[in-house]
């Protein structure tokens, strides 16, 4: 009896052990199943995200192009008006229409300058191209503006170029 019910261990541990093994394999296709739609559905994604940054490239470009088309036009106009004035007899009053339409052209554009004879100096809106010592003025007056400044919108467009003043230092042996 010993060896019947030792034959019928072995052949339940071999039924368990394979049963087991069918599980594992079961276990194993699903796995595989499942990395093959993870990885299916990751290139997809991949391709999704290269269409999008192709669309995108394709939308600036176009974007880059109008503008630049818009901003062409309207130095084209300057120049016809240039001309113009140029070949006028009066060129003054073809001036004031070059200057009209450029005043208009930066109220379109929100481009504003930056005033700044007899104010303090400001790092953030000027750039010093040099000092001078003088008495009747405050430390870090701007006594004469080189290059104005401009804002676009709310940003610094360009630094306004500027002379300032800083108090004149007397040498006492001088005396």
């Amino acid at each position: 009896m010993s060896e019947k019910k030792t034959a019928e261990k072995k052949k339940d541990m071999q039924n368990s052990m394979q049963n087991k093994i069918k599980n594992l394999e079961e276990n194993l296709q699903q796995l595989q199943q499942e990395l093959k739609e993870k990885n299916d559905k990751l290139l997809r994604s991949y391709a999704d995200l290269q269409n999008y940054q192709k669309r995108m490239e394709k939308e600036i470009s176009l974007l880059e192009e109008e503008t630049k088309k818009k901003y062409l036009l309207e130095l084209i106009d300057l120049r016809e008006l240039l001309k113009k004035a140029y070949e006028d007899n009066n060129p003054k009053e073809g001036l004031k229409l070059i200057l009209s339409n450029l005043d208009a052209f930066f109220e379109r554009e929100q481009i504003k300058s930056i005033e700044s004879a007899g104010k303090t100096f400001d790092h953030t809106i000027h750039h010093a191209v040099s000092t001078v010592e003088k008495d009747d003025c405050t430390e870090g007056e701007i006594i004469d503006e080189i290059k104005k400044g401009y804002y676009c919108g709310e940003k610094l467009l360009r630094p306004s170029q500027v002379v300032v003043a800083k108090k004149k230092i007397y040498d006492k042996e001088a005396k």
